[in-house]
């Protein structure tokens, strides 16, 4: 049951027709929710028309949208075979003697500040996890950026959700770290992040 004055959330994996549409939302969502720590991105429409043109046309494109009881869409989670997605998380698979092919990649997942401690983050996983499963995948990785613990940027009171994805199978995948470009708030050029792979046995 949803907390007093707030909307109960109802999830859906949008149908292939539907990604598209749903693009600008998303991009949104992105834009708003990882402007927060630790991402730190500086919302771009052209980062995000590039970045999500290639996930969608994977035709393992996974889409699981969260909607408020107005029908309106204020979280997702994305996920794809990681061969398909970007090169730079397919790189160190392959660097590790990894085949990439091998691998169901869950992208980012997004949910609107007001509508947390619903649940959702283990829906989102659950969800893609299932959808991995159904194409064939036995093992599912997410990637997580890599900050220093004395950035400027870091909120006192922030709890890294290492415990939550240990909880529900998640362990870090030793000597496996991408690196990712995008443009920091405040900053007028890319820069480049590590990020920590994460994986289990689906």
């Amino acid at each position: 049951m949803a907390a007093a004055g707030r909307s109960a959330l109802s999830f859906s994996v949008l149908a292939k027709g539907e990604i598209e549409a749903a693009l600008d939302d998303l991009a949104q969502l992105r834009i708003s929710v990882f402007a927060a720590w630790p991402y730190l991105y500086e919302g771009d429409a052209a980062y995000e028309a590039r970045y999500l043109s290639t996930f969608a046309a994977s035709p393992g494109a996974v889409v699981v949208a969260a909607r408020d009881d107005a029908g309106r869409m204020v979280g997702a989670a994305t996920a794809a075979p990681l061969a398909d997605h970007a090169d730079e998380f397919a790189a160190p698979f392959a660097g590790a003697g990894l085949d990439p092919k091998d691998f169901f990649y869950l992208a980012e997942s997004v949910l609107l500040p007001g509508y947390r401690g619903q649940g959702a983050g283990r829906t989102f996983f659950e969800m893609r996890e299932a959808e991995g499963r159904a194409q064939g995948f036995g093992r599912a990785v997410f990637a997580s950026v890599m900050r220093p613990t004395d950035h400027p940027a870091r909120p006192d009171d922030y709890v890294p959700l290492d415990g939550f994805w240990r909880r529900i199978g998640y362990r870090p995948l030793e000597g496996l770290q991408a690196e990712f470009s995008w443009r920091d708030i405040g900053k007028t050029a890319e820069s480049v992040k590590r990020l920590q792979v994460w994986g289990r046995d689906l």
